[in-house]
């Protein structure tokens, strides 16, 4: 017995390892080889044994031990069977969550740039000039910007600006995702919300992430609004000038002030909405806010998280458009200093603010809406 026994333990050692990737046809396959094993299993012991137990009334035993074999090798293949199909499947399902992140950052970047491209030309505009800024200026830019050069050139270098904000929207949501599951293993909160600091952690490590992923096409974004058509023709354009006459160096002029922007401005805006989600959840009782809740979740979210970062921002822009608008290239202590000593600080730093009040709300609550009103559907039809 304890022979028969062994050989099918040989014979399930021997079987192919199904592959993972085809596990649609992984349990009807072993069925099919569970079948055969126990069938030789069953004649090897009946014709092994039946020599060696020719005694009479011997017949009832061997046909009990074939059946309780029979019983022992099923549980056993069926526990390697199920085993296998559960980690086949499982390992895509991770896969499926990270696609779906990017898939649903990607689109929320895109709508909600889109949706303010022509106030984000004007705001940059005015950041990279000394002119004041005031909401009667802005008007007034927008206007004759549209009766000189036609209605579709206030989203002139939106083209750019989708080539960096879907890699960038997809790569910094898709992050956060990861870094909160990362810091909710390491504090011990798995699936659960995380405590502040790591959540603006969280937020921050998602940003500076995705900015250091994408910078060089923040870069031509920027040149490409501030310059008229003539100078930039398309996006290949703008690399190839600046790589012949600047050096391939321009491309990263402005990242360390871009990083150091990013850290307030993506942990805070992460931080405040799900801040707000959670207390959402805490005092309402319902699992989800409504889409407009989100919305003025979001808007919240943009507000602080641009009005903390907003000075950086405009040194940024001033260092990546130094080329092409008479500054002269300097550090990130430089670049600040003449901008205070020629507007001051105020006037200078926070430049375009109130602009920005306007469209990074609308803007921020636009893409956290949309991140997660895809996540709910793609989860919904995944499932």
């Amino acid at each position: 017995m304890k022979c028969q026994l062994l050989l099918l333990l040989l014979l399930m050692l021997l079987l192919p390892n199904p592959d993972p990737a085809s596990a649609s046809g992984t349990i009807g396959r072993d069925s099919s080889v569970l079948d055969h094993c126990l069938t030789l299993a069953s004649v090897g012991i009946v014709g092994l044994s039946l020599p060696l137990f020719s005694t009479p009334g011997m017949g009832n035993g061997v046909q009990e031990g074939s059946v309780r074999l029979r019983e022992d090798a099923e549980a056993v293949l069926s526990g390697a069977v199920s085993s296998k199909a559960s980690t086949a499947t499982s390992l895509p399902r991770d896969h499926r969550q990270v696609l779906s992140s990017l898939l649903s950052g990607a689109l929320a970047g895109a709508l909600a740039k889109t949706a303010v491209a022509p106030l984000d030309r004007t705001k940059i505009i005015f950041q990279v000039s000394s002119k004041r800024f005031s909401a009667k200026e802005a008007l007034r830019l927008l206007y004759f910007t549209y009766l000189n050069e036609g209605f579709l050139s206030l989203w002139r270098g939106n083209s750019a600006t989708m080539v960096r904000v879907i890699p960038y929207a997809a790569i910094q949501f898709s992050a956060h995702e990861e870094y909160k599951c990362i810091l909710g293993r390491y504090y011990g909160f798995c699936g659960e919300a995380l405590p502040p600091w790591p959540r603006f952690l969280a937020g921050a490590l998602a940003g500076t992430t995705a900015a250091s992923l994408t910078y060089p096409l923040d870069l031509v974004r920027a040149r490409m609004a501030v310059t008229p058509k003539e100078m930039y023709s398309n996006i290949f354009h703008v690399f190839i000038r600046i790589s012949r006459e600047e050096g391939l160096k321009t491309l990263y002029f402005g990242f360390t002030p871009t990083v150091l922007g990013v850290i307030p401005y993506a942990g805070l805006s992460f931080f405040t909405y799900e801040s707000l989600k959670s207390l959402h959840r805490e005092y309402s009782g319902r699992p989800q806010p409504y889409p407009f809740e989100r919305m003025v979740f979001g808007a919240c979210a943009g507000l602080i998280g641009q009005s903390a970062s907003y000075p950086l921002d405009v040194v940024r822009r001033r260092m990546q458009t130094a080329g092409v608008t008479g500054h002269q290239h300097g550090s990130i202590l430089k670049t600040l200093r003449s901008i205070v000593r020629e507007e001051g600080a105020v006037r200078g730093l926070y430049k375009g603010l109130s602009m920005n009040w306007l469209k990074g709300p609308i803007a921020v609550g636009i893409s956290f809406t949309t991140f997660d009103l895809m996540q709910i559907l793609l989860r919904q039809l995944q499932s």
